[in-house]
């Protein structure tokens, strides 16, 4: 695969990116309102469930066991949407899933798509893809609406736009809902109502007149093939129910085998992401019904990366994932780098480990990913399925180490260097007196030590080594 997604702009790696957006203070407040906020609510609302571990600990298993038998499980699923009218589609990468998407929009005659919000059509490049074809995908989720609106990228999994406050996104509905339908009213105001209320008159007229939906899904239950969306803003009900034609694409890791399994995340999901008891709409559908809903329903199973991710061990676990985006919300790098930086549309911890996975580490941007972290833990702590999202890091930096390159080749020579001395007792001792000896003659900031030395300083050395203060002192 390229080294960004489909439809994405080259990025810088991940220390260049993160450098210019740590200097942005408007960004940098708006991250750490928004962030601390969402934690805080998530906290208490998790709280207030006594067997919250446990839960955590099924998600957990019902995950990894899916994964194992996730062949058994996409085939029983195939079989039970076939059975309820639906049709599967298969696609092994991004191309052939737009491919496929982009088919059967032409197939209807329409030019125009409303769409329910979905990572895994930002991951494929979707609205790109169907641009270029000459189909218009409108974005229905109101922080997906605004990034469209502001030729911009979503920079969190759950508030896309959250590096936006109300001011900049009244400018934006100010400046282009006209070009992409019903304009923002005149004299409008950056309070909340009156922001919802213009994208609501704006998407209105949409909702009505598509004939074609395309959604993701958070779930799909293999035993009777029906599908999940939670949703807090009921856009993503119009989609689901108004269209002639729905079209879903969904990662195959999504999928869970019975509906009893789904009970667990119907629980664990909205109080990790949204901080809700329950989510306002939880949308459900199972193939075609007549007379109610889509006539022709549509699903794209998409690989893109993941079955290479399911035969790693350790890595694997980060396909557990949910979405729920709460490790973003107690990442400190998270708040101070903005998901832009990460360059990809899985930003914070989860997309410092999915994204390399799912894209490979040989371009510089999926390269630096697995060290866009502090190794805090504070991700797996408010994880809901126990994804460790730090050991899997350190995993991949073994693997990116590995393919050497110019400061890796250096960090392996001096290790190996390090190594041999201190298997020699006697020449480790020499090298600790000597440099006691001399330490008045070395440098603050030894050459090539620059990326630590900017940031830190070097411990001072000691008039003598331990082991002479030891053998003076003790013996």
């Amino acid at each position: 695969m390229s080294g960004t997604f489909v439809g994405m702009p080259a990025f810088p790696p991940f220390p260049r990116a993160a450098h210019d957006a740590v200097r942005d203070t408007t960004l940098r407040g708006n991250l750490r309102h928004a962030t601390h906020t969402i934690r805080d609510k998530r906290a208490k609302a998790v709280a207030e469930l006594a067997d919250w571990q446990q839960l955590r600990e099924a998600g957990k298993r019902i995950k990894d066991d899916t994964l194992r038998h996730l062949d058994r499980y996409l085939v029983q699923l195939e079989e039970s949407v076939t059975a309820a009218g639906g049709t599967v589609h298969w696609a092994a990468d991004a191309d052939e899933a737009n491919r496929i998407v982009a088919d059967l929009i032409k197939a209807t005659g329409e030019t125009e798509v409303v769409k329910v919000k979905s990572m895994a059509t930002q991951e494929i490049g979707l609205n790109e893809a169907l641009a270029a074809e000459g189909i218009r995908a409108y974005e229905t989720d109101l922080a997906e609406l605004i990034v469209q609106l502001g030729d911009d990228r979503p920079s969190h999994i759950l508030v896309p736009a959250i590096h936006r406050n109300r001011g900049e996104i009244r400018d934006i509905f100010l400046e282009k809902m006209g070009s992409w339908g019903r304009p923002a009213p005149d004299g409008l105001t950056d309070t909340p109502a009156d922001l919802a209320e213009a994208a609501r008159l704006h998407l209105r007229e949409k909702f009505l007149r598509a004939k074609v939906g395309i959604s993701g899904a958070n779930f799909m239950v293999a035993e009777t093939g029906t599908l999940v969306v939670f949703e807090s803003e009921g856009n993503g009900r119009m989609c689901l129910t108004l269209p002639e034609t729905l079209i879903s694409v969904v990662g195959i890791e999504k999928v869970v085998p019975t509906w009893q399994d789904l009970e667990v995340f119907l629980q664990t999901l909205p109080r990790s992401s949204t901080a809700e008891r329950m989510n306002p709409y939880t949308s459900m559908w199972t193939g075609t019904a007549d007379g109610d809903g889509p006539q022709t329903f549509h699903l794209v199973l998409l690989d893109n990366g993941r079955t290479d991710a399911l035969a790693d061990d350790i890595g694997r676990q980060a396909l557990r994932c949910i979405r729920c985006s709460a490790c973003l919300n107690v990442c400190p790098v998270y708040e101070r780098a903005g998901g832009h930086a990460y360059g990809s549309v899985y930003p914070g911890p989860i997309g410092a480990i999915l994204t390399p996975q799912l894209r490979g580490t040989t371009s510089e941007i999926d390269a630096s990913l697995p060290y866009a972290s502090s190794l805090c833990g504070a991700c797996y702590e408010v994880c809901p399925v126990a994804i460790d999202i730090p050991q899997v890091l350190v995993h991949l930096r073994e693997k990116v180490a590995g393919q050497g390159g110019r400061g890796h080749r250096l960090e392996k020579a001096v290790m190996k260097a390090a190594g041999w001395a201190m298997d020699r007792p006697v020449v480790m001792a020499a090298g600790e007196r000597a440099a006691a000896r001399t330490r008045a003659l070395h440098p603050k900031r030894p050459p090539g030590a620059q990326a630590w030395t900017d940031s830190r300083d070097l411990p001072e050395l000691p008039e003598a080594p331990f082991r002479d203060w030891w053998k003076k002192n003790r013996t």
